[in-house]
C-alpha cells in the first residue's frame, strides 16, 4: 500500500470513530468525514463508508434487536422518506463539483453538530407526518455526506426514545439509509477502485475501535463522551470551512479563518455551559443525602 498522509489521517481518524461508535452506537461518519474531507473529496469517501456503514449499523441494530419490536412502527415513516432523499443526493454527489460540495457538506453539518452540543431538544407532536418529511431530508444528507447521526440522534432523543430503544431505532433507519445508498451509488457507477483502495485503511481501525469503545463507556459518561466528541467535529468543521472559502476564493484573505474563530467561541461557551451543568448536577446531588439524613 502507499502510505500517504491522507491514508495515515484515516487510519487515525477511523479508530477514534470506531472508538466513538462502539461507545455511543454511532458517530462513526460524522468523526470521519470532516477530517478526512480535507484529503479526499465525497466522490471517492462516500463509497468507501457506505459499505462500512452497512455492516456497522447491521451490528448495532442485531445488538438492540429486543427494542425492535418497540420502534419499527414509529421509525417506518423515516424509512420510506429515506429512498427519494438518497435518490437526489446520489445525484448530487455525482455532478456538483468536488470542492464546492465540500464546502456544502460542511455547512450542513455545522448547525447539526452545534445543536447536538447545545443539548437541543424540542418533542414533536405529529411524529409520522414530519418523520417522512425528516427522512427524505435525511436521505438527502446521508447520501451526500454518509453522515446521519447528529440529526437523527436530535430527533430520537426529542421524542423521548429509552436507550435500548434509542440504539434499535437508530439502527434501523442508518441501515435503511446505508443500504439504499450503496444501491444508488452502485447504479450511479460511483463505486472505484481508488474507492476500495480506502478500505484496507479503515478496517483495521473498526476490528480495533469499536472493542475499545465499548470498553471506555463503561469508565465515562456518554454525555460527557458524546459532548467531547462533538466539540472536535465542530472545531474540525470550522476549519473545513475556512479553508475552502480560500481554496474557492470566496474570502482571499486571513479573514476567512474568522469562521473557525467564531465556531472555536461558540463551542467553548457550549463548552464552559455543559461541564458548569453537569458540576451543578453533581454537586446537587450530593448533598442529597444529607439532606435526608437532617
Amino acid at each position: 500500500m502507499d502510505v500517504t498522509t491522507g491514508s495515515l489521517a484515516l487510519v487515525v481518524i477511523t479508530l477514534l470513530a470506531a472508538t466513538v461508535n462502539g461507545a455511543l452506537g454511532y458517530g462513526f461518519s460524522s468523526i470521519t468525514v470532516p477530517v478526512a474531507l480535507l484529503f479526499y473529496t465525497n466522490r471517492v469517501l462516500n463509497p468507501a463508508l457506505v459499505w462500512v456503514e452497512v455492516v456497522l449499523n447491521t451490528y448495532v441494530l442485531w445488538v438492540n434487536r429486543a427494542s425492535i419490536p418497540h420502534v419499527w412502527r414509529r421509525v417506518v415513516p423515516m424509512i420510506l422518506g429515506l429512498a427519494p432523499g438518497v435518490a437526489l443526493g446520489t445525484a448530487l454527489v455525482h455532478r456538483v463539483q468536488p470542492a464546492g460540495l465540500k464546502l456544502g457538506t460542511f455547512i450542513v453539518l455545522l448547525p447539526l453538530i452545534l445543536l447536538q452540543a447545545a443539548g437541543f431538544r424540542r418533542p414533536i407532536k405529529d411524529e409520522r407526518r414530519l418523520g417522512l418529511v425528516f427522512g427524505g431530508g435525511l436521505g438527502v444528507l446521508y447520501s451526500v455526506t454518509t453522515i446521519s447521526g447528529p440529526p437523527l440522534a436530535v430527533m430520537l432523543s426529542n421524542q423521548g426514545f429509552t436507550k435500548q430503544d434509542f440504539r434499535a431505532g437508530l439502527g434501523l433507519v442508518r441501515l435503511a439509509e446505508s443500504s439504499f445508498t450503496a444501491v444508488a451509488y452502485y447504479f450511479a457507477g460511483m463505486f472505484s477502485i481508488e474507492s476500495a483502495g480506502l478500505l484496507p485503511y479503515i478496517l483495521p481501525s473498526l476490528v480495533v475501535g469499536i472493542p475499545l469503545g465499548v470498553r471506555v463507556i463503561r469508565h465515562l459518561r456518554p454525555e460527557t463522551f458524546r459532548r467531547v466528541c462533538m466539540s472536535f467535529d465542530a472545531w474540525v468543521v470550522g476549519y473545513g470551512i475556512s479553508t475552502l472559502l480560500r481554496q474557492l476564493h470566496l474570502i482571499e484573505t486571513n479573514a476567512a479563518f474568522s469562521v473557525l474563530a467564531a465556531v472555536g467561541l461558540i463551542d467553548i461557551w457550549l463548552l464552559f455551559r455543559f461541564f458548569h451543568n453537569q458540576t451543578r448536577e453533581t454537586v446537587t446531588a450530593g448533598a442529597q443525602p444529607e439532606a435526608v439524613a437532617q
